[in-house]
């Protein structure tokens, strides 16, 4: 059923992420520039030999079926005659299985047993819905919503928290840098300009309202600063340039990284978030930042210049393939593993990029079986990519078995928070049952 504007209301859309951008705003979220981030460093990187994390979120929900490949299952062929890989088209990874033809990079590293694959990766009784899958994720609180990320909580457990110990590269800080002592920092890589339909939806939620709680007031009294921000900076770029450049203002598009007209913030909005399961979208993006060259290339400074940063968030969006999967699933996951490896292979010469560990993953993936449009919607459980000098290459986890599907979806094989707690213990030096609420099972992955 469409959703408008006007059914949404402050109170569902300011908790459906489970954090309140209030919340952030309190703990002591703060926005910082590239060459802040680069200045904090003393020479020594993030505690000398310490690890260091870069958490990569494919928004909108990857199809891990067209990424990691059962091309030899006929149940994959059957659901899917249109969409699916033959055997000769993927790179072969054993057990029947392979990668995307786009990932060519991936390989090389799986070849190098520096590419660890989790399978089968969700969390208990799965949600279809980006903002409530994304909340999970982002916030390792999957039986009930909670007001701080995961990694929000690991910043309050350092001894001497601070936000630029873990950063998130764009305008916005997410749910998961969330603490209840201190957060996060977002640090900008230059203005992006609000799309249309959030500038509506901000103006909306931002107008007065009674009864509701003062947090939740005020909160939505931000989302009414960003539109009056956006557009002084807007009238600003318009008075000062002249020159007709810049991208269609209108709908907030101007040529990204990759040359394409997209909307440099990659969001969605909140009306398409509910009418997309009946309105086919061509890689609609659920949250992603544009750019991932970009923000790795920011990381990798920051790695040189001795940052005492110990989490990177950075983003790819686009991953909502209602319709025309293939194409557009293709072009992002080569575009994941064109940025991706070449980050890696120049910070492995480095004696700071021997210390870091990359996770990739998405809020869920995709139906077994494709719809009309040429697309598949909303699934649950999906892989998870760990790379880097320290991975221990290899599969982790069961594949999902297209012969037993849960409600046409796949099952669920390995708790994320397995991955996390993994991430937690040997990346970030911390115990993680007092992060996950007493999870504390790992894999071997590193």
């Amino acid at each position: 059923m469409r959703t408008t504007v006007d059914t949404w209301t402050r109170r569902r859309f300011l908790k459906a992420s489970g954090v309140s951008a209030a919340g952030v705003l309190l703990a002591g979220g703060a926005a910082y520039s590239a060459s802040e981030l680069l200045a904090s460093g003393d020479g020594e990187g993030a505690g000398g030999e310490a690890g260091v994390l870069v958490l990569v979120t494919l928004y909108g929900g990857n199809d891990g079926l067209n990424t990691v490949v059962p091309a030899a299952d006929p149940h994959y062929r059957e659901a899917r005659p249109d969409l699916a890989y033959g055997e000769d088209e993927v790179l072969p990874l054993g057990e029947e299985l392979g990668l995307n033809p786009g990932m060519k990079g991936f390989h090389g590293l799986w070849k190098e047993k520096r590419l660890a694959v989790v399978r089968g990766v969700s969390y208990p009784k799965p949600d279809h819905s980006h903002f409530r899958s994304m909340a999970i994720w982002q916030t390792a609180s999957p039986e009930s919503p909670a007001p701080t990320g995961w990694l929000g909580r690991w910043l309050d457990a350092q001894s001497k928290p601070d936000p630029l110990t873990a950063v998130s590269l764009g305008a916005t800080l997410p749910p998961v840098l969330a603490g209840e002592k201190v957060s996060g920092a977002a640090v900008s890589l230059g203005r992006a300009q609000l799309p249309d339909a959030w500038q509506t939806v901000c103006t909306h939620l931002a107008a007065e309202q009674a009864g509701v709680h003062p947090l939740q007031q005020r909160a939505a009294a931000t989302l009414g600063d960003l539109v009056r921000v956006n557009e002084a900076f807007a009238a600003d770029e318009e008075q000062g340039s002249g020159d007709g450049k810049g991208g269609d203002k209108k709908n907030g598009k101007g040529k990204g990284e990759d040359g394409e007209g997209s909307d440099q913030d990659g969001r969605q909005s909140p009306e398409e978030e509910d009418e997309d399961e009946d309105k086919p979208a061509d890689g609609a993006s659920a949250g992603g930042q544009s750019g991932l060259a970009a923000q790795l290339g920011l990381v990798e400074r920051a790695l040189a210049s001795g940052a005492r940063t110990r989490v990177y968030c950075v983003s790819l969006g686009g991953f909502d393939t209602h319709a025309n999967e293939k194409g557009t699933q293709s072009r992002l996951l080569g575009q994941l593993d064109k940025d991706l490896s070449a980050f890696l292979g120049r910070i492995r010469r480095t004696e700071a990029g021997k210390r870091v560990v990359v996770a990739v993953h998405s809020e869920f993936g995709r139906r077994v079986q494709a719809n009309a449009g040429q697309g598949t919607d909303h699934g649950t459980a999906g892989p998870v990519f760990l790379l880097g000098e320290p991975v221990r290459g290899g599969f982790y986890g069961d594949q999902p078995s297209l012969a037993k599907l849960v409600d046409g979806d796949l099952s669920t094989t390995t708790d994320f928070r397995d991955v996390y707690a993994t991430l937690l213990d040997r990346v970030l030096d911390t115990e993680p049952g007092q992060i996950l609420d007493g999870h504390e099972k790992t894999l071997a992955f590193l």
